[in-house]
C-alpha cells in the first residue's frame, strides 16, 4: 500500500513539472512570436511602408539661413565660491611634532554668526600645563618678593653707617683727640713748673725727665688719635661704602633678574591660557561653515575635519564664505583663453537652479593652474567671475555653467555648426538650389556652440543642408593642394631625433625588436622617429576638453590646422573625431606627403643611431 502511495505521488510531481515546462516554453514561443512581430512592423516603418516612399527617409534635412543678432561665447563649468573667505585656522602651536585633536565640530553648512562655537579641541594637556606653571610662577614671585628685601636691606646698612657707625667712630676719636690735647697740655704746664723749680736749685734733674717723658707720651696719644680720625674719614669710610654700594647694586641686579624670570613665567601662563583658548574655534564673522577638507594626492596626507582629526598649527580648518559676495571659478583651456578679457559679460547656470545668473570676469589669471601627475599636459587658466545679486539658494563647492560673451554682433548672417563641411582649411555648404544641390565654399566668422557667422557665400532665406557629412554624393568639393603643409611635414620628417634608450625599437621599418618590418606588422609609424598613434594621444589630451574620448568642431575650433583637417579626419561622418580615427588620418596624410614607409611598431622608440 505504501509503495503505491508513494509511486502515485511521483507520477503526481512529474506530471506537475512537465505542465509547468509547458507552460514555460509557450510563454517563451509566444514572446518570440510577439518580437518577430513588433521587428518585422519597425523594418516596413523604417522601410518608407508608412507613406509607400522608399526613399523619404534619405532625404536631406534643411536648414534656413537667417540673419540677426549672434553671440560668441566660450562654454565653460565651474565652481562656486566666495570673493570674501574668511579662512579659519589652527591657532593652537603643535607640540611633539604631530597636532592637536578634534573633539567636536559643528556640522558643514552651519551659518554661523561672529562668535559661535565652530570647533573643541582636545586641551587637556594644555590645561595640566597651565596648572604646573601657575606654581613656577609663585616661586617667582616669592623670589622677588625676597630680592626687593635685599635691596632695601642693604640701603639701610648704608645709611646705618653713614648717619649711624661712622659719626659715632668719629665723635669718640675726636673726643680722645681732645683728651689728648688737654692732656698735652697739662703736661707742657707740668715741665715749664718743674724747670723753673730746678732752675732754683729745688728739683732733681731725674723729675725734669719724667716732666719731659709725660709731654712726649700726651704728644703721641694726641698723634695717633689724631691718625685714627684720618683713616676714618680717609679710607674706613670709603672703603665701608664701596661694599655698601656693591651689596646695593648686587641686590638690585638679583631683583631686576627675578623680576624678569617673573615676567616671562606670566607670559608663558598667559601663552599657556590663551592656547587653552584657542582650543575653543569660534566663527571670526558671519558666513556659512565649510569644511577645509584636503587630498594629499599620491603621496598621501589626506585631511578631514572630523572628530577624532589630527589640527596641524596654522592649518586651515572652516572657511566662512560671505554669501553676498559670491563668485564662480572656472578653468579656462589655453586654446581659448586669450578670447576672455575683464569686464566681458557673463551668463550663469546653477545645476542645482534652473534661473539664470548675470556676472562679469573681474580676473584672468596669467599664469597657469598647477596640474596632478595623473593629469594631461594641457594647460588651464583660471578665470574668475562675479556674480551679480547672488541669490540666498546657492552654496560654496557648486557646480555652474558659464557662458562668456565674447562678441555680440548685432547683425550676422549665420548657419549651425553641423551645416559646415570643413576640409584643408576650407569651409562648404550644401545649399538646396530649386530641384538641384550646390556645393557652396563660405568665409566664416566668429562662432559659438550651436552657429557659425559668415562673411560670405550664402544669403539670408538660403536653403542649407544640416549634415552634408551624410550626403557627401551631393557635394562637388573641388581639389585642394596643400603645398605649405606639405613642405612642413616633409621638413619635420627629416629632421634628425633624438637617440631613443636602450630597448626602444631599431630603426623604422628595420624589423628589428619592437619595429615592425617593412610595410608589415607595425608599419603605419611616419619616418624620422613620427609615431601617429602617440601624436594623436598628444591632441587628444590638449584638445579634448570635455573628456569624452572625442573632438568636436567647437574644441579644435582655435585650432586653423585641426579646423581644416576636421572632415578628412571624421571618417565615420559623424560630426566628431575619436583617438583611432585621428591617428588613422594622420598615417594616411604622412603617406601622401611621402612621410610614410616602413614604420616602427606601437610603442617604438626613434630611430638608432
Amino acid at each position: 500500500m505504501k509503495k503505491n502511495m508513494h509511486s502515485s505521488k511521483r507520477q503526481f510531481s512529474r506530471l506537475a513539472r512537465m505542465r509547468r515546462r509547458g507552460s514555460a516554453q509557450r510563454s517563451i514561443l509566444a514572446l518570440l512570436g510577439l518580437s518577430a512581430a513588433v521587428g518585422a512592423g519597425y523594418w516596413w516603418w523604417s522601410s518608407g511602408g508608412r507613406s509607400g516612399s522608399a526613399g523619404s527617409a534619405s532625404e536631406p534635412l534643411l536648414h534656413v539661413v537667417t540673419q540677426g543678432p549672434f553671440d560668441h561665447i566660450v562654454l565653460e563649468q565651474g565652481e562656486i565660491e566666495s570673493s570674501s573667505n574668511n579662512e579659519v585656522k589652527c591657532e593652537v602651536k603643535g607640540r611633539g611634532g604631530s597636532g592637536t585633536p578634534i573633539l567636536s565640530v559643528v556640522a558643514e553648512g552651519t551659518l554661523v554668526k561672529k562668535g559661535d562655537q565652530l570647533c573643541q579641541l582636545d586641551a587637556s594637556a594644555l590645561e595640566q600645563e597651565a596648572k604646573n606653571q601657575r606654581i613656577v610662577v609663585s616661586g617667582a614671585e616669592s623670589a622677588v618678593i625676597s630680592s626687593e628685601a635685599a635691596v632695601n636691606k642693604a640701603v639701610i646698612a648704608r645709611q646705618e653707617y653713614l648717619e649711624g657707625t661712622f659719626l659715632t667712630e668719629r665723635k669718640a676719636i675726636v673726643s680722645e683727640i681732645a683728651v689728648a690735647q688737654q692732656s698735652l697740655r697739662k703736661t707742657e704746664l707740668s715741665l715749664e713748673s718743674a724747670e723753673r723749680l730746678a732752675a732754683k736749685g729745688t728739683l732733681k734733674p731725674l723729675q725734669i725727665e719724667a716732666e719731659q717723658f709725660s709731654v712726649e707720651n700726651a704728644k703721641s696719644n694726641l698723634e695717633s688719635a689724631q691718625g685714627r680720625l684720618k683713616v676714618l674719614d680717609e679710607l674706613t669710610k670709603a672703603k665701608m661704602l664701596v661694599q655698601f654700594d656693591a651689596d646695593i647694586e648686587t641686590t638690585k641686579a638679583k631683583l631686576e633678574s627675578d623680576k624678569n624670570t617673573l615676567v616671562e613665567e606670566k607670559n608663558k601662563l598667559e601663552e599657556i591660557q590663551t592656547q587653552v583658548k584657542a582650543c575653543t574655534i569660534k566663527a571670526p564673522a558671519d558666513g556659512q561653515v565649510v569644511y577645509a577638507n584636503k587630498s594629499g594626492g599620491r603621496s598621501g596626507g589626506d585631511f578631514v575635519v572630523e572628530a577624532g582629526a589630527l589640527v596641524r598649527e596654522q592649518q586651515t580648518v572652516f572657511l566662512l564664505p560671505d554669501p553676498t559676495r559670491m563668485q564662480v571659478k572656472a578653468k579656462i583651456n589655453e586654446s581659448r583663453i586669450s578670447l576672455i578679457r575683464e569686464g566681458m559679460p557673463v551668463k550663469i547656470r546653477v545645476n542645482a537652479g534652473e534661473d539664470e545668473l548675470l556676472g562679469r570676469v573681474i580676473k584672468v589669471n596669467k599664469y597657469a593652474e598647477p596640474g596632478n601627475w595623473w593629469g594631461s599636459n594641457v594647460k588651464e587658466y583660471a578665470t574668475y567671475i562675479q556674480i551679480m545679486e547672488p541669490p540666498e539658494t546657492i552654496r560654496t563647492g557648486m557646480t555652474a555653467e558659464v557662458r562668456i560673451f565674447v562678441e555680440q554682433i548685432e547683425s550676422a548672417v549665420q548657419v549651425p555648426v553641423h551645416a559646415v563641411y570643413e576640409t584643408k582649411r576650407h569651409h562648404f555648404v550644401l545649399l538646396k538650389d530649386g530641384n538641384s544641390w550646390k556645393t557652396q565654399e563660405i568665409e566664416i566668422g566668429a562662432t559659438n556652440d550651436k552657429f557659425v557667422t559668415v562673411k560670405t557665400g550664402v544669403a539670408q532665406s538660403d536653403n542649407v543642408v544640416l549634415d552634408p557629412r551624410n550626403h557627401l554624393d551631393r557635394m562637388d568639393i573641388p581639389e585642394i593642394r596643400e603645398e605649405n603643409d606639405r613642405a612642413k611635414m616633409v621638413a619635420l620628417s627629416n629632421q634628425p631625433m633624438p637617440k631613443p634608450p636602450v630597448g626602444a625599437g631599431g630603426p623604422a621599418g628595420a624589423g628589428g625588436p619592437g619595429a615592425g618590418g617593412a610595410g608589415g606588422p607595425g608599419a603605419g609609424g611616419a619616418a624620422g622617429g613620427m609615431n601617429p598613434d602617440a601624436i594623436a594621444g598628444m591632441i587628444m589630451g590638449r584638445m579634448d576638453t570635455n573628456s569624452d574620448g572625442k573632438l568636436s568642431q567647437e574644441e579644435v575650433a582655435s585650432d586653423e590646422r585641426m579646423k581644416t583637417a576636421f572632415g578628412d579626419y571624421d571618417a565615420n561622418k559623424d560630426g566628431s573625431v575619436d583617438k583611432a580615427e585621428l591617428a588613422a588620418g594622420m598615417k594616411k596624410r604622412m603617406a601622401a606627403m611621402g612621410a610614410g614607409g616602413g614604420g616602427r611598431g606601437p610603442g617604438a622608440g626613434a630611430p638608432s643611431n
